[in-house]
């Protein structure tokens, strides 16, 4: 699916719509997510990946969450995929955003 046609990126910006400011800007052959300035959030290939931190990682990881990989050799450890139970319900998906966003 081309970047200008990307039904799982105006997906998960519906699912956002409630948290204001957020943008999408093609990056990595898919998108980064910004927060007004700051850059929280990537999707790629289908899967939304936020940035998380030393305290956060862990959460991801129980649902045994992945990092972003961009290809074959390379992981950004500091964004890990979202769980689809968490995709799926927006007012969970809005509060990992703003508390990605925030850090």
């Amino acid at each position: 699916m081309s970047p200008k046609s990307n039904g799982f990126k105006d997906f998960m910006l519906d699912q956002l719509a409630d948290l204001r400011g957020i943008t999408a800007r093609a990056m990595f052959g898919g998108y980064g997510l910004y927060h007004g300035a700051r850059f929280f959030g990537i999707i790629h290939k289908g899967r939304l990946y936020f940035k998380v931190t030393t305290a956060t990682a862990p959460r991801y990881k129980k649902h045994g969450m992945r990092p972003f990989r961009p290809n074959d050799k390379q992981a950004l450890k500091s964004f890990y995929e979202v769980p689809l139970n968490v995709l799926e319900d927006t007012e969970r998906l809005i509060a990992w955003a703003v508390e990605s966003a925030e850090r």
